[in-house]
């Protein structure tokens, strides 16, 4: 069977909504299914690891990698910069991966706007409540980050209709097998596949 292009998948949530965790836990019930490790300036959190979660770099690195042309997209979040490499996400589409990104609205735009066949899939909470709740619990950020966070969020909230897939988040469970539906469901779109007569077992 002809090898198809790999497809982008860009997963964007409000922060405190669960994309982080849930596109790991996608990557263990999707096969074949890779991950693009933003760069992001920011600080480690507890537990991160760097190259695993994200690739920590300073300021300085990551101007110099905007001014190579490095980045598919990049954007500052939270007063803190994060990319996305080209490399990486060529090297895996030619090589008919499919990829998962885990990034922003503003990232998201830009994906969008240089890779048009991308499929986005935006992530919510069940309320903002539930997410301010979430964004507590995971007791990482000071009173008001968190404040800073939530104005964030609900400006995010509305770009939804610009996305191909709505998850809410109400089961992590739930949302995963959701998540992994729309992949394998995009990776059956006669529009991405590339075959000949023969491999459908028809002669010519």
């Amino acid at each position: 069977m002809s090898r198809r292009r790999g497809t982008l998948i860009v997963v964007s949530a409000p922060s405190g909504a669960g994309k982080t965790t849930l596109c790991r836990e996608v990557r263990s019930v999707v096969p074949e299914l890779a991950y693009s490790v933003s760069y992001t300036t920011r600080a480690p959190r507890a537990g991160e690891m760097d190259g695993v979660d994200f690739r920590f770099v300073a300021e300085a690195v990551f101007s110099e990698m905007v001014a190579r042309s490095e980045f598919a997209e990049w954007a500052v979040v939270h007063g803190n910069l994060y990319g996305t490499s080209t490399r990486t996400l060529e090297q895996a589409l030619e090589a008919g991966r499919d990829i998962l990104l885990d990034i922003d609205t503003q990232g998201a735009r830009q994906l969008r706007s240089r890779y048009p066949e991308a499929v986005l899939i935006f992530v919510v909470a069940p309320t903002m409540a539930e997410l301010e709740q979430r964004l507590r619990e995971r007791r990482s950020d000071a009173p008001q980050e968190i404040a800073r966070r939530l104005v964030r969020a609900r400006e995010e909230v509305v770009a939804w209709r610009e996305y191909d897939y709505l998850i809410i988040n109400r089961d992590l469970k739930e949302a995963v097998d959701q998540l992994a539906a729309v992949i394998q469901a995009e990776r059956c779109r006669t529009s991405r596949l590339s075959l000949r007569r023969s491999d459908l077992g028809i002669s010519d």
